[in-house]
């Protein structure tokens, strides 16, 4: 009997997925723990990542007709007061700003001196301090929509942590919006909703469902929240991105007035919505293996790496020099909006070494290149994503490479697919949902998530109780009522009529 190679990943997923992720992290080199609890460093190879989920959405944003602007960090204490649901939602996470310097105490300590007259909170979120703004810069229905976007940081004071999906500190985005009617507001957070799913389908390779948030699950302040919703390698459930619409509540909190063209003084309508680099999170554990991180080429920091293999070669500078030329062509290749990027590894490492250092930064191409190739003028190819490998002729390489990383990219979107479709079960019974939920027998067949279900569609009468009762015995939550409604039924909690299945699942 073979022996089964090693993997480059301890453990593995099914041996333990929480701590296979942050293997992956350590060995993608994508970002450490930092000396501040509960915060991250984010290393070049995964803010790379981030730059370019930044500049995808950015664009489409522009597109939409959002311009960024930048407000301040921190935020008075009174502001958040004037939404109590908001302040309510907020108040256990926040950052509390007290004094504004330090001074060298009795035993040469520093010690906070200079207490300020109001304390300031680090943002968690802007809506109460970009309210403030919005209440000055709108006085009439021709200022009206205010499309207003912000790449910033926030700070909530999170108990349990997790590199890219739950840290103090991260990155993200933070639209918001004024409008002159409701229903303008809530096409505009449908519309930036969209967006979101567009970017997580096509870019991250990551399936989703679009769907609304339950009154419990629903954003402090909201009228209504939408989210997108993905599945992770486990089975839990991740909430990928939101769009609010928040109706008149912080319109009438902040003072955000307009004369209609009527000259009639009326409360505006806003919205708010938000991605952040816990889609970097969501992008490890949607499509990485054993041996490491798989990044999808449209995001990919590089879409192919080049390993000059010299160490037998009788003119390891002749190598060399094709590695070099064979990227230049590459780099004048356009794949969707930039040009192909190329790294060439040309440290001085043993060759297995340097190969296994970018299957865990998760390159969807590799190219190993020696004299053999040299002589022949060709390429020895491998695939990230299904690790397949070939020689092939250096023109046709080239020619091929755009559709190769298309076809990558569509692989690993209809490979997660497939497998969010092969854990989402739909469930008429309680019995049956404990059941699918219960503790893990061990008896689950081949293939199945490491530690939680997947996803179960029932019907739900809408009884918040039922909520409440599901997540205190299972720790599961209703992670939302899908937009593409199936057909009424019947609540198997309560007996009641349902309007449509709605998603229950583990989550992040």
């Amino acid at each position: 009997m073979a022996k089964k190679e090693a993997n480059a990943i301890s453990p593995t997923r099914a041996e333990n997925y929480p701590e296979w992720y942050q293997q992956v992290i350590r060995a993608a080199d994508l970002a450490e723990q930092s000396p501040v609890r509960g915060c991250m460093v984010i290393k070049p190879w995964g803010y790379a990542m981030w730059e370019n989920v930044q500049r995808v959405l950015d664009a489409k944003f522009k597109a939409t007709g959002h311009r960024n602007a930048y407000f301040p960090i921190f935020i008075p204490k009174s502001f958040l007061e004037k939404e109590a649901e908001h302040v309510e939602g907020f108040a256990k996470e926040c950052a509390v700003v007290t004094h504004h310097r330090l001074e060298a105490g009795p035993d040469g300590k520093l010690i906070p001196a200079g207490e300020l007259e109001e304390p300031l909170i680090v943002r968690p979120t802007s809506e109460t301090i970009i309210g403030a703004m919005f209440a000055k810069w709108v006085q009439s229905y021709r200022d009206l929509p205010l499309l207003i976007n912000q790449w910033a940081n926030v700070v909530r004071w999170e108990l349990r942590t997790r590199m890219f999906l739950r840290t103090t500190e991260f990155l993200w985005q933070e639209g918001h919006t004024v409008h002159a009617t409701a229903e303008e507001a809530i096409a505009e957070a449908r519309q930036m909703l969209d967006v979101y799913a567009e970017f997580a389908q096509t870019y991250m390779a990551m399936p989703v469902i679009k769907g609304e948030k339950s009154a419990a699950e629903r954003f402090p302040g909201a009228v209504s929240t939408w989210t997108i919703e993905a599945m992770m390698q486990d089975g839990k459930a991740l909430q990928a991105g939101t769009s609010h619409n928040l109706g008149q509540n912080f319109a009438k909190s902040s003072e955000i007035k307009y004369l209609d063209d009527t000259g009639v003084l009326q409360f505006a309508w806003t919205t708010s919505w938000g991605v952040s680099t816990r889609l970097i999170g969501g992008l490890v554990m949607t499509h990485s293996d054993d041996d490491g991180l798989i990044v999808p080429p449209r995001l990919a920091p590089a879409h192919v790496v080049i390993l000059p293999v010299t160490a037998k070669a009788e003119d390891p500078a002749a190598v060399i020099a094709y590695c070099r030329k064979l990227r230049d062509e590459l780099c004048t290749l356009r794949y969707h909006e930039r040009n192909v990027e190329v790294e060439l590894d040309e440290r001085d490492l043993r060759g297995g070494e340097k190969a296994w250092s970018w299957v865990k930064k998760g390159v969807p191409v590799r190219l190993e290149i020696g004299p053999r190739d040299l002589a022949q003028d060709a390429v020895f190819m491998a695939r990230r994503d299904t690790k397949e490998k070939a020689s092939m002729p250096r023109a046709a390489f080239i020619d091929a490479l755009p559709s190769l990383l298309d076809s990558i990219q569509s692989t690993l979107f209809e490979r997660a697919k497939s497998f969010r479709e092969s854990h989402t079960r739909e469930i008429d019974s309680e019995q049956e949902l404990y059941a699918y939920f219960g503790p893990d027998t061990g008896d689950k067949e081949e293939g199945a998530a490491p530690t939680d279900a997947g996803f179960a569609l029932t019907h739900w009468s809408g009884d918040p109780a039922i909520e409440a009762k599901l997540k205190a015995d299972l720790g599961v939550t209703l992670r939302c009522i899908p937009l593409e409604a199936s057909a009424p039924g019947t609540c198997p909690f309560t007996g009641n009529p349902s309007k449509q299945r709605v998603i229950w699942a583990k989550s992040y």
